[in-house]
């Protein structure tokens, strides 16, 4: 399923903002996205959340034969997956040109860059190393997968413990981590991506971009640093020529966002290891008990309960006596009538009324029952009258 293409306006207004130095979410020309790390229950588990992209992150270890060319170094493994959840313009089971991208620019940053030192992963040389494992999940595609893939594999191997080995003889024997405490790896800086996407041909570009701005950008600038200000990788892609002084522009506010970014790894970590040792909730757990697993949270309001018979006293005392209560809640219009025991008579004529005369102007809206009434009570007179002329 291929993804909603933008229209022309839409285009055209991106690139109008982005001429005007306005962004659609607020953001400056080179503020990045809020950043938000969480490590899981297992050591080596990681989400972060770049804006509403989200990336998950697992790092696993398994001993394996070293490879011939180097039998006292271990092996690092690096897996990265799109899947359909993420964007309904990824296919499942199938290698796109952004996949191979997004896993050669990782292996590139963590592996090549040594920052990990893979001798101290082996076990017996040329027998027996430890194979580190990364696979990062893309769970939320809004734009810029390159440096939340980046943040969360390094804070995921910063976070991860091997397990301890020992070797009696040709034996080798691995503890589990209720016998013995696992290893941390040893790593000696992190490298983190920072991506510049660059519109009208250069003229302007953007620090994270989102999602739309990556759509309508004219080339796109990948540079790997760590906190030191060394250079692990710088990628280029798109059909535009860069100027030096550009390249050097970007490089130093890299490097502050670099720091910035570090900082904030460094302080998930220390604030993790510090519940972890004082045997609080940790890890995805603590926001099970305030439902706030998933992206909906609940804002908890106190309720004070202590005059609660009080209050309920004073607001019955405040209330009006109710209304006397009406016997026949039916209303009879004129024109319709009721039959029964002890209904008001709704014909439009009152008892005393009907041995009284009628004219003829009444005859009309008569009906015939009112005409008989009419002469039997003419007739009446008549015979009333006769017996006063005699006398």
């Amino acid at each position: 399923m291929r993804d909603t293409p933008l229209s022309n306006c839409e285009r055209r207004f991106l690139l109008k903002a982005v001429e005007e130095k306005k962004r659609l979410d607020g953001r400056q020309t080179y503020d990045y996205r809020n950043i938000k790390i969480t490590f899981g229950t297992d050591y080596g588990c990681c989400i972060v959340e770049l804006g509403r992209t989200r990336v998950l992150c697992q790092v696993s270890c398994e001993l394996v034969p070293p490879k011939d060319s180097r039998p006292t170094e271990g092996i690092m493994f690096f897996n990265l997956e799109l899947s359909p959840m993420a964007s309904p313009a990824f296919e499942p089971n199938r290698q796109s040109e952004l996949l191979v991208m997004l896993n050669r620019q990782l292996e590139r940053c963590l592996r090549n860059s040594k920052c990990i030192d893979t001798e101290s992963l082996c076990v017996v040389s040329g027998e027996k190393v430890w194979q580190i494992r990364v696979d990062v999940h893309v769970l939320n595609h809004d734009g810029n997968l390159m440096d939340a893939a980046s943040i969360a594999a390094i804070s995921a191997l910063s976070h991860f413990r091997r397990p301890d080995v020992a070797i009696q003889g040709r034996d080798i024997t691995v503890f589990s981590p209720e016998e013995r405490d696992p290893i941390p790896l040893s790593i000696y800086h992190m490298p983190i991506c920072v991506s510049f996407a660059f519109f009208l041909q250069g003229s302007y570009l953007l620090v994270d971009p989102c999602e739309r701005e990556e759509r309508v950008k004219d080339g796109l600038l990948v540079i790997a640093m760590n906190k030191h200000r060394e250079i692990c990788s710088i990628q280029s892609s798109g059909g535009i020529m860069l100027l030096k002084d550009q390249v050097l522009r970007c490089s130093k506010i890299a490097s502050v966002k670099v720091s910035e970014i570090t900082e904030l790894i460094n302080k998930a970590l220390e604030n993790d290891r510090k519940i972890r040792k004082e045997g609080g909730k940790f890890g995805f757990a603590e926001s099970m008990p305030k439902e706030r697993i998933t992206a909906l949270k609940r804002d908890e309001a106190p309720v004070e309960m202590t005059d609660v018979q009080e209050t309920a006293s004073e607001i019955v005392n405040r209330t009006e006596t109710p209304t006397e209560a009406v016997s026949s809640p039916v209303l009879v219009a004129m024109g319709t009538a009721q039959v029964g025991e002890g209904i008001v008579n709704s014909w439009g004529l009152d008892e005393d009324e009907e041995d009284e005369p009628q004219t003829e102007d009444t005859k009309t809206g008569s009906s015939n029952c009112k005409h008989t009434l009419y002469i039997c009570s003419e007739k009446k007179k008549r015979k009333s009258t006769k017996p006063s002329k005699r006398k």
